[in-house]
């Protein structure tokens, strides 16, 4: 009874895994929004736009909730350095979007080419198997073998955009656009790649997490 009563004292675990379930949650959604921009017509762009902006505050907001918890929390279910690294890394990857809207409006690209639109569906794939890992971190080693299995398709993805990424500026320096069009697209291009490095960063930490409770 004494120490049923202790227990009640102390200070209740932080939901962390589910805080990271929910950023993850504004990944898809803003990769969704960002892929949407690409195939809609010129006029109905902004609309996408600024649903991405939206998502990007609101994932500011669980960013911020994470840090505040874990300064709060008694237990946490794996090493503090993990838990910020791992919020801030997935926040990153919903700026990096964000990033790519605001730049394509800033150097006023009017066409998203092909590799544009297969980078931003790899970002769309790479952001489910990131919401599919981060409940997985509940159970990390009754779930490591999938865990893993994840995380290597999320990093050959990114592989693949890198592929994508030389194939598209090769393509740009041939074609020998103004130097406006150039930075633009290229700055475009190097956006989407980041994004997808954002999510191969998650799952190298996720991998991380693993070694360390298996």
């Amino acid at each position: 009874m004494l120490m049923k009563f202790f227990r009640s004292l102390m200070p209740k675990e932080e939901r962390f895994v589910e805080r990271f379930v929910a950023h993850s949650g504004f990944i898809v959604a803003a990769a969704d929004a960002l892929a949407a921009m690409m195939s809609v017509d010129a006029g109905s762009r902004q609309a996408r736009a600024d649903e991405i902006f939206a998502i990007e505050s609101e994932a500011d907001v669980v960013a911020r909730q994470t840090v505040h918890a874990l300064h709060r929390a008694f237990i946490t279910p794996f090493d503090r350095s993990d838990i910020l690294t791992l919020s801030k890394t997935l926040d990153d990857a919903v700026d990096f979007i964000e990033e790519v809207a605001l730049g394509a409006a800033l150097y006023q690209v009017e066409e998203f080419d092909r590799h544009m639109r297969a980078m931003a569906t790899m970002i769309q794939e790479q952001a489910r198997m990131v919401m599919e890992l981060m409940p997985l971190l509940d159970d990390i080693t009754g779930s490591a073998e999938r865990i893993r299995g994840l995380c290597d398709k999320i990093s050959k993805i990114e592989s693949q955009a890198d592929a994508v990424l030389r194939e598209a500026l090769s393509e740009m320096v041939a074609a020998r656009p103004d130097t406006v069009t150039f930075f633009g697209r290229k700055e475009v291009y190097e956006l989407l790649e980041a994004v997808t490095d954002r999510c191969d960063d998650v799952a190298d930490l996720v991998e991380g997490i693993v070694l360390d409770h298996v």
